[in-house]
Order: structure tokens, then sequence, then C-alpha cells
């Protein structure tokens, strides 16, 4: 990790900060990447964001390129000042404090209307047509897919069921489930392909001037839009009521104009909710015990309860739906110190 004299200096050199001028650093603490994040002050109220990143993990190197692609193409992201992949610093426009997460308890009509200007923001992204990105300059890592789903659900089975649950599934039971979760990832990867934000929970939507901006969207792929929908629509940071749910996806079903029908449309969106929420819990039981991070546990009966609500939605997920149950009885009888995490 670079020194604190080093990392103002990068800062200073790229924003041609005279060697006079005081600038205070101050780190952001509990992020669950491999990323170390610093606000820059300096000056009368002049702020920016500087990231340290570990170039061994690849999607790290890509986040410069996709935002200037993405602020080519409109979308509402930090401007990059500078970016060093050699040191492997990233200077950027801050955006504030403010995010969907912040915001979580205030009135359904202040949140409406901003997830509906984030979804909006989203279908603009979901509607890039594949032969129009810039692959020759940008890079991306590899697309959803059977291989991918099988990684997620490799996790959660690893990381939350048998690591934080502990559960250690009978043969068949395993079995079935596999047989179920791979029928899943075969469905997610049949249909349309969009650029999707591979993370979109209401931490990374920044809100800015009254506006969302989309933050660490590094993990950028092509896949299933539905995945996107699930990570916000079933974010376990927040709560929404069914009603609430229901509206913001029939918002997005209208601006999409959707030729899948209603009934198809809500039937893909509950299934890529299974597979994101699989994911997610993976990685709270990661986070939690493996690294020790435990405010990721108090995430967790958020994320069990969506995926519980996604395998109940649909007829595809029996065998999920009663690991679901299994894994809430597990956890209400444990000793983990994990504390109910609904958002009132």
């Amino acid at each position: 990790m670079k020194s604190r004299e080093a990392i103002i200096a990068f800062a200073r050199e790229s924003l041609g900060l005279s060697p006079d001028l005081n600038v205070e650093l101050f780190p952001f603490e509990g992020r669950g990447s491999d990323r170390t994040y610093y606000r820059l002050l300096w000056g009368t109220g002049n702020s920016a964001i500087l990231v340290h990143y570990k170039p061994d993990r690849i999607e790290n190197t890509y986040y410069a390129d996709i935002a200037r692609f993405l602020l080519d193409i409109d979308i509402p992201v930090p401007e990059i000042f500078r970016h060093d992949p050699d040191g492997g610093f990233v200077l950027m426009e801050d955006l504030g404090d403010i995010d969907l997460w912040s915001l979580r308890n205030e009135s359904w009509e202040v949140r409406r209307c901003l997830y509906q200007k984030a979804l909006r923001i989203v279908h603009k992204l979901h509607s890039l047509p594949k032969c129009q990105f810039p692959f020759d300059r940008v890079r991306l890592t590899e697309a959803f897919g059977p291989i991918l789903y099988r990684w997620e659900r490799d996790y959660f089975k690893e990381n939350f069921i048998a690591g934080l649950c502990r559960i250690d599934l009978e043969p068949g039971d395993s079995v079935r489930l596999e047989i179920e979760l791979s029928a899943l990832a075969e469905r997610l990867s049949s249909g349309r392909q969009s650029l999707v934000h591979r993370d979109l929970q209401s931490q990374n939507v920044m809100i800015f001037r009254e506006e969302p901006f989309l933050i660490d969207f590094q993990g950028m792929r092509f896949g299933t839009r539905f995945y996107d929908l699930g990570s916000i629509l079933c974010d376990p940071y927040v709560s929404f009521s069914a009603d609430e749910r229901n509206e913001l996806l029939r918002y997005y079903y209208d601006l999409a104009q959707d030729n899948t029908g209603w009934s198809g449309f809500q039937i893909a969106f509950w299934e890529a909710s299974a597979q994101r929420m699989m994911q997610a819990l993976g990685a709270y039981g990661f986070l939690g015990i493996t690294k020790g991070l435990k405010n990721y546990l108090d995430h967790v009966p958020g994320g069990i309860r969506n995926l519980r609500a996604a395998a109940e939605n649909v007829v595809s997920l029996p065998i999920l739906r009663e690991v679901c149950v299994r894994c809430e009885e597990a956890m209400r009888n444990s000793r983990l110190s994990i504390r109910d995490s609904r958002l009132v």
C-alpha cells in the first residue's frame, strides 16, 4: 500500500496544486473490495476522490476506461481526472456522501422519483446495442454465461449454505439443487444479452444535485438485464413493499416496451433476482466470516428474505425455496451475531 505522502504527491501533481497548499486526506472505512478510497480536501470547498487499487485483480484496471466510455454515451458517472495504471491510482470527481441507501428511510414519494430516475439511466445502459460497444479500446470482464453463473451458485453454497448457515446438504438434495440451478443458468444465458452494471445496489447509486450517478461499475459486462433489475429492486440493504417493488418493475417494463409480456417479464425478473441474491449471500458469508467484516452479516436477513421471495414467485425453483427455509431456521437457531437488518 502506498504511503500517505505518496498519495498526496500523486494528487498534487495530477491536480496541479501548489506545494504550499494544504491537502488533507481522509480514508473511507469498511468497504468490502480490495480497493482503498480516500477523500482529498484542499483550498475552500475543493475535493476529489482517490482510489488506490491492486492491479492483480484485473477488473480494477478497467474502471477508468469504462467511466470515460459511459460519459461518452451520457450515462452519469464520476469524471475521471487521472488514471495511473502503473501506480494503481484513479483520481475522480467527488459526488458527495448521499446514495440511495442513505435515503432508505425517506418517504416513498421521495424514493420513487429517485429510483425511477435510476431506472431510466439503467434502461439506457441496457439499450446499447452490443455492436456499438468499443471492444477495441474498453475492456470488460467475461460475459455472464453458464460458467459464471455456476461460480456464483458455488460461492453461495460454500460461503452461505455451508459456511454461514452450517448446513451440510444430503447428497440427493445437493444433486437436485444443482440440477435446478444449472437449468436456471441456462435460461438466464439464453435470453437477450445487454450491457449490465453487475453490482447495481443502493450504495452504488450516488445522488448528486438530486440526480443519480452510477459508481463501482468495474465489473460491468454483457448479460441479462434482469440481473441489474434484481440487484436494485431486491437489494438486501433496503426494503420495498411488494407494491413498491412491483411499481418500479412495471415502470422499467413500460420504458422498455417489452414484447415479452408482463407475466413473462415478471418471471424473468424473479429468476434473475434469485441468481443475484445467491451471489450477494455468498459474498456476505465470505466477507463476514472469512474476511472478518462483520457489518456484512447485518444484511443476511434481508438477503435470505429476498431470495426466498424470488423462489416463491416462480414455479421453477422449489428446491431452492426449501433450502431458503432451512437456512432461515438455521440462522434463527444459531448463535452467530447477526442483527436483523430490516429497514423501515
